[in-house]
């Protein structure tokens, strides 16, 4: 009788796991510790009305997640690329700027702030409390220290705590987010992978919850190194719809909240095209037919956004363990990117 030899998980995706297993104990003592930052950045929020986000990567990723949440709570909220704000610069006269890094070291952050005068406004979001942007303007800095493995999977989920403790000071309940953080859910992944196994490239896509599809889209693309991106839900369906076919997997992500509808036809359309359809799915909702759905307690926002990520996660790492020998290693970036 032969025996197959099992697969060794690569060491990449042992320093992932050893991050994840650890998140959510670091996203609650991140919202815990940074109160008191958290109120002075939210006093400048109110003040100005205005709120400018600028990160890269990853962490521009959380900006476009939390983008609407703080539009809902009245502010004139506004996502970039930090590399987009040193080439086209967006005005930031009677705005409050928070820079997010997880290094506090990336190029893009030093040469902004070597350009920057009046930082009165400004601050900061980071892993590391020893880092340029910690010494440079107030932060809020996460618990846990810097993470070590390659894709931003932590470093999510604490910079998601850090804008909670802010989006409280705003006024925000913070309880279903902190009970989500608290109770994991546990979904399996198993039929999501199936239904990914042949595809070419995934593309992801939300509404409200666009910016955690954003999040997976670059963390598949890190991991598997295929291109996976994202498109928002409206724009998927000005054009890009004539890509689909079963060598194009879709991935939805469909929340308690008034786009859900709009994520639900666009699930539909998909189906009707033969492309592999996963749906990320706290909306409460009946499940597509044709689709793979991995099911949540109705919720929204951060809610949702703590809900389906470490089951995002755990799918894009599984995705990847399937396609590359030694996924988790990068062979082309480093962590800390610190070229233009």
């Amino acid at each position: 009788m032969m025996m197959t030899a099992e697969k060794k998980r690569p060491a990449g995706l042992v320093a992932i796991d050893r991050e994840m297993a650890r998140q959510h104990e670091d996203a609650l003592a991140s919202f815990q510790s940074n109160q008191e930052v958290a109120v002075k950045v939210a006093a400048s929020i109110r003040r100005n009305g205005r709120l400018v986000l600028l990160g890269m990567g990853a962490s521009h990723a959380v900006a476009r997640a939390v983008e609407p949440l703080y539009r809902a709570q009245g502010i004139d909220a506004i996502a970039l690329p930090l590399s987009e704000q040193l080439g086209q610069p967006l005005p930031l006269a009677g705005k409050t700027v928070i820079v997010t890094s997880q290094s506090g070291e990336s190029a893009e952050v030093l040469r902004w702030f070597a350009g920057t005068g009046h930082r009165a406004e400004t601050f900061g979001l980071t892993l590391e409390a020893a880092s340029f942007l910690s010494r440079t303007v107030p932060c809020l800095v996460g618990a846990g220290g810097t993470e070590l493995a390659f894709a931003a999977t932590r470093s999510l989920t604490v910079t998601f705590a850090l804008h909670l403790a802010i989006l409280a000071a705003l006024g925000e309940d913070p309880a279903a987010a902190l009970a989500a953080l608290k109770a994991p859910e546990t979904v399996a992944t198993d039929a999501a992978l199936a239904a990914l196994g042949n595809v070419a490239t995934v593309v992801t896509s939300g509404r409200s919850l666009q910016g955690v599809a954003e999040a997976l889209a670059l963390g598949l693309t890190e991991l598997s190194r295929l291109p996976c991106y994202s498109l928002e839900g409206g724009q998927l369906r000005h054009g890009p719809m004539e890509m689909l076919g079963p060598k194009i997997g879709i991935v939805l992500f469909r929340g308690k909240d008034p786009t859900a509808d709009l994520v639900t036809t666009m699930a539909t359309s998909v189906v009707e095209t033969g492309a592999p359809l996963v749906v990320f799915d706290a909306s409460g909702m009946s499940p597509v037919a044709g689709a793979v759905t991995l099911s949540f307690k109705p919720a929204s926002g951060l809610a949702a956004i703590f809900a389906m990520l470490p089951v995002a996660q755990r799918l894009m790492i599984a995705v990847a363990d399937s396609r590359v020998e030694n996924a988790g290693t990068p062979v082309r970036t480093t962590k800390i990117t610190r070229s233009e």
